[in-house]
């Protein structure tokens, strides 16, 4: 009996859950299920659900609602992941050597700079030029996922370079989240995490063992950087760059599937939960989410491959092995797919929620339109040629 079952029911699930293609059709199965359910008749029950304020953790200086608690609490480990990508990158992987990582480190400064200046193009001296990073992020896993749907059609090398220009990406994300959306700067608090990250550093260096010191240390680290008037998220990368080299891949390993199948469905459920306004499109018929769309679906590949193709030619880096100008611009345009990334920070650069879902669904728009641009664009291609 177990063994049909296992043949049936669990071998294929568990090569679902392995299937890099996976994490996208989960987070976006997640996404669909929450607008729908907002958008019923009782929609607004399911909306103030994620909204159930904690008066308790108020008191104690925590995130007091439940949505404060997803996107500062279990970002912070989604942003621990990432940081540990960042670094196994920067020491063994395509970021390890000046050669290698300057190629995705181009195209993600031109793929963040563009649709900043696209987005204020439209938005500049109005209420809602703060948004200006919104659509400067690029969501890995689904950008990676439609990537693999195309088999061959996306090389190996395209792949690998869309991979570090995301890492970097997300990089570029952290440090606009640390240095733009966080609050009023507490000095104490901030040397307390200064503190907290040497007692840390030096703990490593006198042990091999990183154990449940190091967590309640990591712990405080965030409880210090919540308070301080920086992002609480960042405390996660920073406490990913502790960990030892050596333990990197087994870390990154067991937060793989809890973080891409727990902490990341929960999140899109949680923010996605919008009351689309009787106006339907209409809404999106206004500078913010122009700016939004146009920064996401034409500046990021304009950016990603008018820098990558400048340093190409002044022969400062080489092409991806097997990839030609044509996939370059295709991996643009799926770098456009802002989903995640953008979410959050829309939750950061605006306190007024109409503002922020109108950046959300805009956001959401143009991800989904650089989905099937994307795949469309690449699934032409199919041998490699010089040029354009």
């Amino acid at each position: 009996m177990f063994s049909v079952l296992k043949r049936r029911f669990l071998n294929p699930l568990f090569e679902f859950f392995n299937d890099s293609r996976a994490i996208g059709v989960v987070l976006l199965t997640c996404t669909f299920i929450s607008l729908i359910i907002s958008n019923l008749p009782d929609g607004d029950t399911y909306s103030n659900f994620w909204n159930i304020e904690f008066h308790i953790f108020e008191t104690l200086h925590l995130p007091h609602s439940l949505l404060h608690w997803i996107n500062d609490g279990l970002m912070a480990v989604f942003f621990f992941l990432v940081g540990m990508e960042i670094k196994r990158e920067m020491v063994e992987g395509e970021l390890s050597s000046f050669r290698q990582s300057l190629l995705p480190i181009t195209g993600a400064l031109g793929g963040m700079i563009a649709p900043a200046l696209i987005f204020l193009l439209f938005t500049y001296g109005s209420v809602y030029q703060g948004g200006w990073g919104i659509p400067t992020a690029t969501d890995i896993a689904f950008s990676l996922g439609i990537a693999s749907l195309l088999g061959k059609r996306a090389p190996i090398g395209l792949k690998i370079f869309l991979t570090a220009l995301a890492i970097i990406d997300d990089l570029g994300a952290i440090l606009i989240i640390a240095l733009f959306y966080g609050g009023t700067i507490n000095l104490w608090l901030l040397l307390a995490c200064v503190a907290i990250v040497i007692i840390i550093y030096f703990l490593n260096k006198r042990s091999r063992h990183f154990g449940v010191i190091h967590i309640l240390l990591g712990l405080l680290l965030w409880y210090c950087m919540f308070n301080s008037g920086i992002h609480a998220t960042v405390a996660g990368v920073i406490f990913a760059f502790l960990v030892p080299v050596r333990l990197l891949t087994r870390y990154e390993n067991k937060l793989h599937h809890p973080v891409y199948f727990l902490v990341m469905p929960i999140f899109a459920l949680a923010n996605t939960a919008i009351v689309i306004p009787g106006g339907g499109v209409g809404i999106l018929n206004s500078a913010l989410p122009w700016g939004i769309m146009l920064g996401l679906f034409l500046g990021k590949p304009l950016g990603i491959f008018l820098s990558t193709y400048i340093l190409i030619k002044l022969r400062l880096a080489d092409l991806p092995t097997n990839t030609n100008f044509f996939k370059m611009a295709g991996a643009g345009i799926l770098a456009g797919i802002g989903f995640t990334m953008s979410i959050f920070i829309s939750t950061l650069a605006f306190e007024d929620k109409q503002f922020q879902d109108i950046s959300k669904i805009a956001v959401l728009v143009a991800s989904f339109a650089s989905m099937i641009v994307g795949y469309l664009w690449l699934y032409s291609s199919k041998k490699p040629a010089e040029g354009l």
